[in-house]
């Protein structure tokens, strides 16, 4: 976007003009124009209505020193030469080119400016490639690109991301090239050949064997190398004398000949030099070896006569490949697999490459000063750029999103350094929970009462807990993005039983200041005893405040001063020695939590009564909850205001909150919320609309932090006022407990949103309602009731606690162990908790060399039994939620369920194989027998010794007996002890679980509401245009691949999904798919749904047996992560039933109707709508497979449920009528039919009542299955299918397709675009 072109009130959505809906509308013609490119599309004019225009994307064209001499490039003179420098280099003609300038019109261009300021540049310009002399710098970076680009790069190893970091099974479950993959008509053609041949739920089984290796990537096709090896030769550096010379790098290569190569690395480019391993002669070699290029590309080209056709057989693969699958994440940290293949960790997986350990080197220089940055300058500095016109939003956000995901990387890996003991202490004399680090810039310290801060609060447990909500606060200030007001970078990292805060370091924040200066200028010093005032600070600290519901309120020192803080005491200010004015400490921002701490918490320090033990005082309600109170609030005010107005009280019409007090919340005043006008016409037509506006101005809603803390008021009125305070906290709580939790219940039962899937989604609903973790255990207890929908959230709530419950416990295990001990802890204790089937009586496998070299440490884990591990499972789930598990919650859990979620919460990655948990292991078929890509792992059960890799354990048991062992040896054990499901060799690896405080796009979030928004108000061409802004937005501001960016092609997806665009809403699916899997996890609940959405496109778009794939896919992750009986499943089997109806499969279908139909009996209940919408739906099903009879019953069981509940006028009723008689008659002519075919009196054609249903979308979690599409919600689980039967007579008479055809004009996708240049 231009200058100017739309404000913020136009992006949010609160009103609109014909001006921006022309605008608006060019952007969207114009990219559906040029989509494939890739191109975004900016628009530039008045807010006013003067002249605009649509900035068009062109070609430029690229004259290069080389082959292919010409290449044309589009682009936009919204972008930047950065954008057009990429666009080059990432091209397959031009991928050797790194060190080079740009020339128009013989005129250099500045790399760092944008392409609107290069003179003359218009369509068909012609633009000079120049190469440069390279630096050191230069050199090392060309470098490393090579390898990477000819495949020469080894696998790399790092602490942050694990095995297979940022895996994607989309590939190999339902191929995609991008748009270019060919129309949908080739793709219906050529899977519909074949296609009840090719049906992927042929063997699927309803039951809950699950299958391994759902999760594990399938074998895909090597490539040959194009090189041996290239890396830094062994006389690198080079002397001085030759460094004079422009001798850069030395460097050492090895073709597929067999032939190795001494390379200068020159300020002119690369040539061959005499050198060997044994002598040293850096000068270009004589003649025939004499190759020099300025690119190493084209040398190796020169040496190697193989490289040219491996080189192309290896960009031959990779175009292959969905370019989103292998592109390296750069915006956000790749997810994790809590399952990996041994393959992918085996020691053929690990290959030679000495270059490997050079690339810290290559990367950062000699000195390794390249790297070191000043992290709280820059988010601060760019925090300051202009943000006056959109433009300059979108390249702020940008910067701001990419400096955030560079400081969350930086800092996961130094705090998993720290926490493996890898960096040394700042103030080693200091007790260990009370030492600071400083490492790559970025300050840590544990998340520990280490100092004797939270004492009084609850020590270590109130330490933990108040870092993760300063977290939290942080993030929630960086949202509000107020001017003037920094907050440091902050992440916490939670590693081998450690938690680390990593913060970048505030200017002056270690200073000394004069004994009589309070280390901090605003708020609280030291604790409450100590209140520094300073007035700087007001005007932005009331800016936090009001947005978050802050009261100004009095607090009082230890002396009884009294000072008015706009914040908690808690919330300090400090003015940096940069000037700049920072808001610490924001684990206070909200009230206590009253209620619960009355009822859990007392204070002292002796033992205290089990009902009042809670382990901290620091339950503090969520930000989420005070928005609802204010909303309900704000209702309660318009409601008496229009009362007020009905009694003949004239108010000023001043904001519209009757249609949407939601929205309030933006703002309390009445200029914010109107466009502007006030003309009489606009006025008529609200009135005539009836839509009531009051004025708001008046009504404020704010609560005191600090209520409940032990502040003293001194005056009567001081008392009155804290008193009233008082009862406004207690009021929120009671609104939590009266309302918000009971609606969370009902909503669940009554199927009003989509059930979570696992701990992490009911988790994530609990928080967008506004319920603490801590409330888990109520939810429990108000679930135990005989209705399936909350037993199933009972099981989920109790799964939550016992894995939350045992990640506490084996925290505290693990937080003084050393690293090597810690495989060891974390098997013992998962036999203790799920291997007690292999052995009752597990022991802990210590090694012996490892024991004796820490002496020192805590191995009070080996001591751990079964049962007093599940006595402190029970005291942990009684603590901490104020739940009594059941004396047999042991054998009622769901073990593999409940491994993952241990798996996902410690960060564990385990070896893939069936693991002995349960008596279900007993019934497996052979063929699940422990496999991944083909080698089968020996199970524990077998014994120790080979338990893992197979045939290793003679090897490691004779080593020991020649006392040839090493610290790194195998687990000791001999023979005869007894088998263990799990070994320390099955604990792969260990990552980091990181909580940061990066803040949203505000500016892509605008676009995206205002989408949302006229979508509920059904002004989708709007709509759909706002919904693309976002998306450009997104794109632009976090990269292609990134969490914000895989929602949002979902959500856009299920726009184009209802407005008919199929090919669309088909490629954006793809593409949700592969990004969540790689950033949010292949196993999430986010990537199951986009799958089954993902499935309901592709069989609207007629590839039905790639739906069912997906819908195969989908469900097998399912019972992975939940079992075969999630209540919303029903509606995924009935999607599948529908696709195999439609490859006339119709035996097929009915199984599938029928098991859709006994889940949502169970669920639902026999009499109720869902079910009987299903019956109606089995019905037909049983007619097509011939059992007419069945057919019968069922329409009557679904005619029956329709007219008690709905009454006979309701025309579900009459549909089911109407069916059931044709099916009746249907039924006697048949009977009369087989009657006389057996007395061979007549022969002919039967009539068949063919039907085809529509899929349905599947309900999100916390959301209706509609809500993702247009904000609306549908309350409906199935719909019939509105047609008669003679309809559908003549529709199965003339087609086989699934969907009806409706005349829709032709238009491409206007995201369609070339996943290599959009990365």
């Amino acid at each position: 976007m231009g200058d100017g072109d739309c404000d913020v009130k136009t992006l949010d959505g609160v009103h609109e003009s014909e001006t921006t809906k022309d605008v608006l509308k060019s952007k969207v013609k114009h990219c559906e124009h040029h989509g494939e490119n890739g191109a975004i599309i900016r628009s530039t004019g008045a807010e006013n209505g003067e002249d605009q225009n649509v900035e068009h994307v062109f070609d430029v064209s690229i004259v290069l020193p080389h082959h292919p001499y010409n290449i044309q490039v589009p682009v936009s003179l919204q972008g930047q030469i950065q954008d057009l420098r990429s666009a080059i280099v990432e091209q397959p003609g031009t991928f050797q080119y790194t060190c080079f300038h740009l020339e128009h019109s013989g005129q250099r261009i500045n790399d760092f400016t944008d392409l609107s300021d290069v003179k003359g540049l218009a369509a068909g310009s012609k633009i000079r490639l120049i190469e440069d002399p390279y630096t050191e710098r230069d050199a090392r970076m060309h470098v490393v690109r090579i390898r990477e680009i000819i495949g020469a790069a080894g696998n790399r190893v790092d602490v942050l991301n694990g095995v297979d970091a940022g895996l994607s099974l989309h590939e190999s479950i339902a191929p995609w090239n991008g748009p270019d993959a060919g129309s949908a008509a080739k793709r219906k053609s050529a899977v519909s050949k074949s296609a009840a041949d090719a049906n992927p739920l042929a063997d699927f089984k309803f039951d809950d064997l699950i299958s391994i290796p759902t999760l594990l990537p399938r074998s895909q096709e090597t490539t040959s190398k194009t090189i041996k090896t290239l890396g830094i030769s062994s006389w690198n550096p080079p002397p001085p004398m030759f460094r004079q010379r422009g001798h850069l790098l030395y460097l050492q290569l090895t073709t597929n000949e067999g032939e190795q190569f001494q390379l200068t690395s020159h300020v002119s480019g690369f040539f061959v030099n005499r050198s060997s391993n044994s002598k040293f002669d850096p000068l270009p070699k004589a003649s025939p070896k004499n190759a020099m290029a300025h690119s190493l590309l084209t040398l190796i080209q020169a040496l190697s006569p193989s490289f040219s056709d491996a080189f192309n057989a290896l960009l031959e693969a990779n175009n292959k490949r969905d370019p989103l699958a292998t592109f390296q994440l750069t915006s956000a940290i790749p997810s994790n697999p809590w399952l990996v293949s041994p393959s992918s960790f085996s020691s053929a997986a690990h290959q030679p490459d000495l270059t490997r350990t050079q690339e810290t080197y290559l990367l950062s220089g000699a000195e390794n000063t390249e790297t070191l940055r000043d992290w709280n300058e820059e988010i601060q500095s760019t925090r300051e750029l202009p943000r006056e016109t959109v433009q300059d939003r979108v390249f702020r956000e940008r910067l701001l999103a990419k400096i955030f995901a560079e400081f969350n990387d930086a800092a996961a890996r130094g705090g998993a350094l720290v926490a493996r003991g890898e960096v040394a202490p700042l103030n080693p004399t200091e007790s260990k929970d009370a030492q600071i680090f400083v490492y790559n810039g970025i300050f840590y310290s544990f998340g520990a009462d280490g100092v004797g801060t939270f004492t009084s609060e609850g020590g270590d447990e109130a330490a933990r807990i108040a870092v993760g909500k300063d977290v939290a606060g942080v993030k929630m200030v960086n949202q509000l993005d107020i001017p003037g007001l920094a907050t440091p970078g902050t992440i916490i990292v939670d590693y081998l039983g450690k938690r680390l805060v990593a913060q970048s370091i505030v200017p002056g924040i270690f200073k000394q200041r004069e004994p009589d200066e309070p280390q901090v200028d605003y708020g609280g010093v030291e604790g409450k005893d100590v209140v520094a005032d300073n007035d700087a600070f007001v005007s932005t600290f009331s800016q936090v405040s009001k947005a978050l519901k802050v009261k100004k309120h009095a607090v009082w020192d230890k002396e009884g001063k009294k000072h008015v803080l706009e914040g908690s005491v808690e919330t300090k200010g400090l003015l940096g020695t940069d000037g700049r004015k920072y808001i610490l400490d924001l684990y206070r921002l909200t009230p206590l939590d009253i209620s619960w701490l009355d009822a859990y918490w007392t204070d002292g320090h002796d033992k205290k009564p089990l009902e009042r033990n809670y382990p901290h005082r620091m339950s503090v309600l969520r930000s989420e909850l005070i928005e609802s109170y204010w909303r309900m609030r704000m209702s309660e005010y318009v409601k008496a205001e229009l009362d007020k107005r009905k009694n003949g009280q004239k108010d000023v019409v001043d904001g519209d909150t009757s249609d949407q007090p939601d929205r309030e919340s933006t703002s309390e005043t009445a200029d914010t919320r109107v466009d502007g006008t006030s003309d009489a016409k606009t006025n008529d037509t609200e009135t005539a609309k009836d839509r009531g506006r009051v004025d708001i101005s008046a009504f404020a809603l704010s609560l005191n932090p600090d209520v409940f803390c032990g502040q003293v008021p001194q005056t009567a009125e001081e008392k009155e006022e804290w008193a009233n305070d008082e009862r406004e906290v207690r009021a929120v709580t009671d609104h939590l407990h009266q309302k918000i939790i009971p609606e969370f219940i009902h909503d669940l039962k009554e199927q009003e949103v989509g059930f979570p899937m696992d701990g992490q989604s009911l988790s994530r609903l609990m928080h967008k309602r506004g319920i603490n973790v801590r409330y888990v255990g109520k939810l429990a207890s108000l679930s135990k009731e005989g209705n399936p929908r909350l037993q199933a959230l009972k099981r989920l709530a109790e799964q939550e606690m016992i894995a939350r419950a045992f990640k506490h416990t084996a925290n505290r295990y693990l937080k003084n162990l050393p690293t090597p001990m810690a495989p060891s802890c974390i098997a013992h204790l998962l036999n203790c908790l799920l291997g007690t089937r292999t052995n009752d009586s597990p022991r802990a496998q210590l090694d012996d060399d490892l024991q004796y070299l820490y002496k020192d440490a805590d191995y009070s884990f080996a001591d751990a039994t079964p049962h007093g591990l599940q006595t402190d499972i029970e005291a942990q789930t009684q603590l901490r939620y104020r739940y009594t598990l059941e004396e047999s919650w042991l054998s009622g859990i769901r073990p593999t369920q409940l491994l993952r979620e241990i798996a996902l919460k410690l960060g564990l990655q385990l070896v893939a194989k069936d693991y002995c948990l349960s008596s279900e292991a007993d019934s497996r078929p052979s063929d699940l027998a422990p496999l991944t890509n083909g080698s089968a792992i020996q199970s524990s059960v077998h014994g120790h010794a080979t338990n893992g890799v197979t045939g290793n354990g003679g090897k490691k048991k004779k080593k020991r007996n020649n006392g040839d062992s090493s610290p790194v040896s195998a687990t000791a054990s001999t023979i005869l002890e007894p088998p263990h499901t799990f070994i320390p060799d099955d604990i792969v690896n260990i990552v980091p679980i990181i909580k940061d405080s990066s803040s949203k796009s505000v500016l892509a979030e605008e676009a995206l509401e205002a989408g949302r928004i006229s979508m509920i108000q059904n002004q989708k061409d709007l709509g759909q245009e706002l919904l693309l802004e976002s998306l450009s937005l997104h794109e632009q501001i976090y990269g292609i691949l990134h969490p914000e960016v895989a929602r949002v092609y979902h959500q856009l997806a299920m726009l184009y999904y209802t407005i008919e665009e199929k090919d669309a809403a088909v490629e954006l699916a793809h593409k949700a798919v592969v990004i969540s899997e790689r950033t949010i996890g292949i196993d999430s609940d986010e990537t199951i749904l986009s799958y089954l959405n993902l499935s309901l496109f592709e069989h609207a778009n007629g590839n039905t047996a790639v739906a069912l794939a997906c819908q195969r896919h989908a469900l097998e992750l399912w019972k992975i992560i939940y079992g075969p009986d999630h209540p919303d499943i029903m509606t995924t089997y009935n999607n599948a039933a529908v696709m195999l109806q439609h490859l006339k499969l119709f035996h097929e279908s009915r199984v599938w109707f029928e098991k859709s139909h006994a889940v949502s009996e169970e669920m639902c209940g026999k009499d109720s709508i869902s079910t009987a919408s299903l019956a109606f739906q089995l019905a037909q099903a049983l007619a097509l497979d011939q059992d007419h009879k069945g057919a019968v019953n069922r329409m009557r069981e679904a005619y029956s449920i329709f007219h008690h509940k709905l009454g006979a006028e309701d025309r579900n009723t009459k549909e089911a009528d109407s069916w059931l008689d044709q099916l009746t008659v249907n039924a006697v002519s048949i009977a009369k039919h087989a009657k006389d075919v057996q007395a061979q009196k007549i022969r002919r054609a039967l009539f068949t009542p063919r039907v085809t249903l529509r899929t349905q979308p599947q309900a999100p979690v916390g959301r209706s299955s509609t809500e993702g599409m247009n904000g609306r919600v549908s309350h409906s689980t199935n719909a019939l299918d509105n047609r008669s039967i003679d309809e559908l007579m003549k529709y199965i008479e003339s087609s086989g397709d699934a969907t009806r055809k409706t005349p829709t004009k032709k238009r491409k996708n206007p995201r369609s675009r070339r996943a290599g240049s959009s990365l």
